[in-house]
């Protein structure tokens, strides 16, 4: 019997990797002109290509509505398999540079100084896997992540609000809760759950900048004012600060769990039902993730969900 050439064997596709980036784009930003511009292309060859992809599959792929570009049910099939495809390619590529040598860059912030505690661990086991990263962590974007993610100074930043942006995308992570803290000793320590109205002749601790604070924002919400206000950057210096008597902070829970087991601080619920906070990824909106910066979302989850936040609640 005559051996079938494998090559000859397999359907050869009628398709590029051009044509599916193509279809892609234009499904994203629903104009040919856009997705030209995104692709680096003349709006004459962006629309010869969507054609030639149209002619090989003998239907057509969009359909122009209200100056709109609107996806067929071919479109929305091919779109599917075209997400699939560039991501895997992504992914191979980004593994294969790794292997080869760098690949690439890591930088992070995330919204809240306190989390810059838990942070390092997940980096250290990041870098052992991915030695050939440059992973970095940017302090100064701290108070502006998502413009400094918007402005490409990024990969990832770790929020626990959103702005409504659709370039950018959100990764849940964990969930966690602001409390009340103070000594022992104070009126308010007696209370099971701390009202609002008990915080307005407090000084409260927060962190700069006031308009940012979420306390404040809160006690405004209801029309009420603390007695004073002062200003603290660093964490350690709050949970000090609190412990001393000179105020109130708002802080995780996980965050001043070792101060609350030796006694030298008590952390109340803010009203009855408490504050909890929802903390997620925040990455651009892109059609493909780099592997290194996925894998270490997935790295991220997977320790947050093990041991690190959830056991300090």
């Amino acid at each position: 019997m005559k051996c079938m050439n494998y090559d000859h064997a397999m359907t050869q596709p009628k398709l590029d990797i051009r044509h599916l980036r193509l279809v892609a784009e234009v499904a994203a930003t629903r104009s040919i002109t856009r997705a030209a511009q995104r692709l680096h292309l003349t709006q004459s060859a962006l629309s010869h290509q969507l054609r030639d992809a149209e002619e090989k599959l003998s239907t057509p792929l969009f359909q122009r509505a209200n100056r709109k570009m609107h996806l067929t049910p071919a479109g929305e099939k091919l779109l599917g398999s075209a997400k699939r495809i560039l991501t895997d390619l992504a992914s191979t590529e980004d593994q294969i540079q790794g292997v080869a040598g760098p690949a690439g860059t890591l930088r992070i912030t995330t919204e809240c100084y306190t989390c810059y505690h838990w942070l390092p661990p997940v980096l250290e086991a990041f870098q052992q896997e991915f030695p050939n990263v440059d992973v970095r962590i940017e302090l100064e974007a701290t108070s502006k992540p998502f413009a400094s993610l918007l402005d490409g100074k990024l990969e990832v930043a770790i929020v626990s609000s959103r702005r409504h942006d659709r370039r950018i995308r959100y990764e849940p992570l964990f969930q966690d809760e602001l409390m009340i803290v103070m000594p022992p000793g104070h009126r308010l320590a007696k209370q099971k759950w701390i009202r609002p109205g008990d915080l307005a002749q407090e000084t409260l601790l927060i962190y700069p900048p006031r308009r940012e604070s979420t306390l404040i924002g809160l006690l405004t919400a209801d029309g009420l004012e603390p007695r004073s206000v002062l200003e603290v950057p660093l964490t350690e210096a709050i949970i000090e600060m609190a412990s001393a008597g000179m105020g109130i902070g708002f802080l995780a829970r996980w965050a001043v769990a070792p101060r609350l087991k030796s006694g030298d601080l008590v952390a109340r619920p803010l009203s009855k039902a408490g504050y909890q906070r929802h903390w997620e990824a925040a990455t651009l909106q892109k059609q493909q993730v780099p592997y290194h910066v996925s894998q270490f979302l997935k790295l991220l989850k997977q320790t947050i969900k093990g041991k690190r936040i959830q056991k300090l609640n």
